[in-house]
């Protein structure tokens, strides 16, 4: 269960986007950050008669006094009280603050002042009833035929073409082939019995393609350029000559779309029928799910393109927080995956770098949006209650595969409070929005 911390905070504005934010640590949270203090001290110390790590808490606070606990237990308390201090004050801060311990007293409460800088002020446009296109989600002949055909498609087999059929994209070929540059082999151009399925792209732009139209038996030479950040860099940008042998050719054998082929697809139907109703009915689903998706994306950016920001320009620490955020919730989904950052970037042929980039540029959106979001919550004076945190904690822990307790210890109260404020104000303009048909 999480505890919601009572700060009683209080925001005073200052000039400008600045202000003090004071609020309280109460005497729970001091208690467990004095436990927390002294865990991390004992083993430093040195007391006649004790050996490092035995001195008892009475012990230690009776030599030293309560006071020499209160800078380290102030250290671990404090993000998780200010975190909650800022959603009580529905205020949304920029950077570090800068914090002031104003009363640190036996049994608490501590009380703290911050001086902070607040994010750009929303001037929020219209976001009840705002009309917004969406997708149908009825399935046309068309999409109902083409998906029939992907299961076709998934369901053939390769086998030998006829005598004198010619290769064409989607057929698969096995052959020999052995490249060289000005007439010199170099490494990883040669090999034997190679299957390459034409139109793949998994060889380098225009070798597949001089292969069509071409039949078992033949020899062909094919002329290519490397391209300039080809990863061999001694090849890169050159041209190269492969005499390739084409051993085999083989053709994709589609099923016939019958009651077989409905039966060998599903198991649960009998009929081609009852495939397609199936099948449509799957994806009217699909369709829906999406056009939903989409619908309230549209809902959401038609209310942050009509709403404005005092000052207009994001401040870089909130820009610069975003792309780390985005960043590293994209690192824990690989990491509940099972991939490691390293492991991603091979797969894919990108780098930190391209994704930092990518990070960067939806950063000011993102960042806008969330302001935005935020505005609207005010506006709507959300509130989220300790059983909706609560819950929310839960279905963290269900998503991650972790215990409720990791999750409360690295997350706290107050930023759960904010994304359920965030996740409400969606919910308001989502069902509030007006669908209107797609032009």
């Amino acid at each position: 269960m999480v505890d919601i911390i009572k700060t009683n905070a209080v925001f005073k504005a200052g000039e400008g986007n600045k202000g003090t934010l004071s609020f309280e640590i109460p005497a729970a949270q001091i208690n467990g950050g004095l436990d927390e203090a002294f865990n991390q001290q004992k083993d430093k110390i040195n007391i006649p008669g004790f050996r490092k790590g035995h001195v008892s808490k009475d012990m230690f606070l009776a030599r030293f006094g309560e006071e020499a606990l209160y800078e380290d237990a102030l250290n671990a308390i404090l993000p998780d009280v200010y975190d909650q201090a800022v959603t009580d004050a529905d205020i949304t801060v920029v950077g570090r603050p800068q914090i002031i311990p104003d009363d640190l007293k036996h049994g608490g409460p501590w009380k703290i002042h911050a001086e902070v800088v607040l994010a750009p002020a929303v001037k929020l446009g219209d976001y009840k009833g705002i009309e917004v296109e969406k997708e149908s989600d009825e399935v046309s002949d068309d999409e109902l035929n083409a998906e029939l055909a992907r299961l076709q498609k998934g369901e053939a087999e390769l086998v030998p073409a006829k005598e004198g059929d010619k290769a064409e994209n989607g057929d698969t070929v096995v052959i020999d082939f052995d490249g060289a540059v000005d007439g010199n082999h170099f490494d990883g151009g040669k090999s034997e019995n190679f299957s390459l399925s034409l139109g793949s792209g998994q060889f380098i732009p225009g070798f597949e393609d001089q292969l069509v139209g071409h039949q078992a038996g033949d020899d062909v030479d094919v002329k290519v350029t490397f391209p300039k950040e080809y990863q061999a860099k001694d090849l890169a940008g050159k041209e190269a000559v492969f005499a390739v042998k084409i051993h085999e050719l083989k053709k994709l054998e589609t099923p016939a779309l019958d009651n077989e082929f409905a039966k060998d697809v599903d198991d649960t139907v009998s009929s081609l029928e009852e495939l397609k109703a199936k099948t449509k009915e799957k994806l009217a689903k699909d369709k829906a799910d999406k056009s939903q998706d989409q619908f309230e994306d549209a809902a959401i950016q038609k209310v942050v393109d009509a709403s404005s920001l005092d000052p207009d320009k994001l401040p870089d620490e909130l820009l610069q927080d975003d792309i780390s955020r985005q960043t590293q919730n994209f690192f824990n989904n690989l990491a509940s995956q099972g991939i490691q950052p390293q492991m991603y970037f091979q797969i894919t042929g990108t780098s930190q770098e391209q994704l930092t980039q990518q990070m960067t540029e939806g950063a000011p959106n993102r960042v806008k949006t969330n302001l935005v979001l935020e505005a609207v919550a005010r506006a709507e004076k959300v509130q989220p209650t300790a059983d909706e945190i609560n819950a929310q904690v839960k279905s963290l822990a269900t998503e991650y595969n972790i215990k409720e307790a990791e999750v409360e210890k690295s997350i706290s109260a107050g930023l759960l409070s904010h994304d359920l404020k965030i996740q409400k104000a969606v919910d308001i303009i989502v069902s509030n929005a007006k669908a209107v048909a797609k032009k």
